[in-house]
This record gives C-alpha cells, structure tokens and sequence, in this order.
C-alpha cells in the first residue's frame, strides 16, 4: 500500500522557521515528482513546492526566497525549509507525490504562524 505521510508543523513565531518532511512508503522505485500544497481556511489548496526526481524545484510565488525544498531519493522523502514564515502562511500543509502516473496525497500537517 503506497502511502505519504508527513512530520513536522506546529506553531511557530512570524518570522521563525519551521521543517516539515514527508516519507513515502511501499514505493520501491523513484517517484516522479514530491512536494507541498498547503490549504488555508476559507481559500483553494495551492502549490508551496514541488521537486523532480532530477531536484529540479518549482516554488509557489508567495514562497520563493523563503521556503527550500528538497529530497532523498533512497528514502523517498522530500523536505520543505520554511523561514521568514508570516501568519499568511498558516495553513495545512499537504504532501502531494506523482508515482506511476497516479496522483497520491498525504493526510496534511497544520502549520500555525502566530504571536
């Protein structure tokens, strides 16, 4: 069973920083393609970052400067650095992976920026 599952998030300062990751299991090949959405209250689920099996990255435009994503390609896990977070970035923060052609997403981890 191909299963995502993300770690890291919590509650955070503005302008801390924060990591999240996210592990994919029962894959024994590379996967195409991992990153981030992250859907806040209220507003559409958007892309944060996204990387190739070839790390190259594609970053939303709220987030470029700030947020480095990256992977490993024997653990099947990807990374996501978050710095100089706002509270605009408060949202849940989905694992998304393209694998075999078909689409798989993680259950989401919250991430709280605030005061």
């Amino acid at each position: 069973q191909v299963q995502f599952v993300e770690s890291g998030g919590g509650l955070v300062q503005p302008g801390g920083s924060l990591s999240v990751s996210c592990a994919a299991s029962g894959i024994i090949f590379s996967i195409d393609t991992m990153g981030f959405y992250r859907q806040a209250p209220g507003k559409q689920r958007e892309l944060v970052a996204s990387i190739t099996n070839f790390d190259d990255p594609i970053y939303g435009d709220s987030v470029k400067g700030r947020f480095t994503i990256s992977r490993d390609n024997v653990k099947n896990t990807v990374y996501l650095q978050m710095n100089s977070l706002q509270p605009e970035d408060t949202a849940i923060y989905y694992c998304n992976g393209v694998f075999g052609g078909v689409v798989y997403w993680g259950r989401g981890t919250l991430v709280t920026v605030s005061s």
